[in-house]
């Protein structure tokens, strides 16, 4: 029963799968709520299940406080996901075929989150690969989706072989995939030139997965062409999966090669953070600019492998919870956007997402205008928000470590995000409508609920969910 949110999962997506194929597309609207509720019992089972820890199927699969963290990260995003999809999928003849892909990308990345064999690790993130690769062009129509999704497969297949290729190496050094037994006979690694070459593919196949600079290129264009509810599970889910799998691979894997990737993260977190933060300044579309600004969160998240105090660790993990409810709400928040712009044909239709498209939204749509100012407040990390709790347990744990250097870089780049997070709630607020208002699907309104209410309860009541963030880093200690 230790697997049971994974079987919900995998179950609903078979059953979504199966009776989709004898439903008309007016009546597949139920399967968006069958989806939800599968997603929902996996939730509660999941936190059911916290606290328990047990090693599985040879010791493949480990089941602990850090797997069951990003399980709830996961599953989180799903939730939101599969709610606010059931008004993108209305009356669509592919609606099985999304929520299956979105169920099997949703179990992919619980995979990687209790994988403790590099086999099973790459395994499971294939499986949520190619689940998003096919997501990400799922609007045939849109050349920019595709385009997007082309991209994002070239280099997301190139990230998987560098990354087998250094697993590779890791199992010739040590003559094991498990990793408790890596760290146990890592000493080879340590003391040979492929340690480092095995560390440089790892580094560069993770890095991929997190769209760490300059390993980035995929993620502005794949976000922007991908549906935005689609945009919300890359941006908000699959980027965990690749801090999930790091986490495992290079802190209880890897420890005698701790000098070496450390130095890499130091340099890939102050420029993955400042790059985001600077080239989103210059975007007029809006996904594009949360692209970016996605870079700069998982800068600052890498923050975590740099310092490596338990308080660190904590402030890592939990900033990837409270990334997931602020940035996949604020995509989803960009969906309904989208939605208005594309049924009354009012804007830029070429690019729905556009800067212009949000002027006056608090008067033509007042929840989605609140909403996108509470996320983008929470990234830019002002409390009482998530997003605040977040940064400030890494940047204090930063500077206590004597890293002050580091911390002023996260904070200069926060101040500077403020920039292009306050334009975007003038657009919202202080700029004339073009149009009346207009009344938001019940559907989008209900996962933006979910969002604003994760980001403000995390931010006003942070003490259970520090205290999973704490036990999930001890298991990293």
């Amino acid at each position: 029963m230790l697997l049971a949110p994974e079987i919900a999962v995998v179950a609903t997506a078979l059953i979504i799968l199966l009776i989709g194929a004898f439903m008309s597309p007016r009546t597949k609207n139920v399967l968006g709520y069958l989806a939800t509720l599968g997603v929902f019992a996996a939730l509660v089972l999941t936190v059911q299940s916290l606290g328990t820890e047990a090693v599985m199927f040879y010791n493949t699969v480990s089941i602990d406080a850090l797997s069951q963290f990003f399980k709830l990260v996961f599953l989180a995003v799903a939730l939101i996901v599969s709610v606010a999809s059931i008004k993108y999928n209305e009356n669509s003849d592919h609606t099985e075929e999304f929520y299956c892909l979105v169920l099997f990308a949703t179990f992919g990345m619980m995979g990687v989150a209790s994988a403790n064999d590099l086999i099973l690790l790459f395994c499971a993130f294939e499986l949520a690969s190619l689940a998003t690769f096919a997501l990400a062009g799922f609007e045939k129509q849109d050349a920019r989706s595709l385009e997007g999704a082309m991209k994002y497969f070239i280099i997301g297949a190139i990230s998987s072989a560098l990354m087998l290729f250094g697993i590779s190496f890791v199992y010739g050094a040590t003559g094991t995939t498990r990793i408790p037994a890596i760290a146990e006979n890592a000493a080879f690694l340590a003391q040979n030139p492929i340690g480092l070459v095995a560390i440089v593919l790892l580094i560069a196949g993770f890095g991929f997965k997190m769209a760490l600079v300059p390993f980035h290129m995929w993620a502005p264009d794949a976000y922007q062409g991908s549906p935005s509810v689609v945009s919300s599970l890359l941006a908000a889910g699959s980027k965990k999966m690749g801090f999930v799998a790091a986490f495992r691979v290079f802190i209880l894997a890897l420890p005698a090669l701790q000098v070496d990737w450390q130095l890499a993260f130091t340099i890939l977190a102050a420029v993955t953070m400042t790059f985001g933060n600077v080239v989103a300044v210059s975007q007029t579309s809006v996904k594009r600019m949360l692209a970016y600004s996605s870079l700069a969160q998982a800068g600052y998240i890498a923050m975590a492998f740099v310092v490596m105090t338990p308080m660190a660790l904590t402030g890592g993990i939990f900033y990837t919870l409270a990334h997931a409810f602020m940035k996949g709400g604020a995509f989803i928040a960009t969906a309904a956007v989208v939605w208005m712009v594309t049924s009354q044909k009012t804007g830029d239709l070429i690019t729905p997402d556009h800067l212009d498209n949000f002027k006056g939204l608090g008067k033509k749509m007042p929840l989605a205008a609140l909403s996108m100012t509470v996320f983008v407040f929470a990234l830019a990390g002002i409390p009482p928000t998530a997003g605040f709790m977040a940064k400030l347990l890494l940047f204090s744990s930063t500077i206590e470590a004597g890293m002050a250097w580091l911390a002023v870089i996260a904070v200069l780049n926060s101040a500077l995000s403020l920039f292009y997070y306050a334009r975007l709630v003038r657009y919202m607020y202080f700029l004339p409508p073009d149009g009346k208002k207009i009344g938001m699907p019940f559907q989008y309104a209900a996962a933006l609920l979910i969002a604003v209410a994760g980001v403000l309860v995390m931010g006003i009541w942070s003490e259970p969910f520090l205290q999973w963030a704490m036990d999930a880093a001890q298991v990293l200690a």
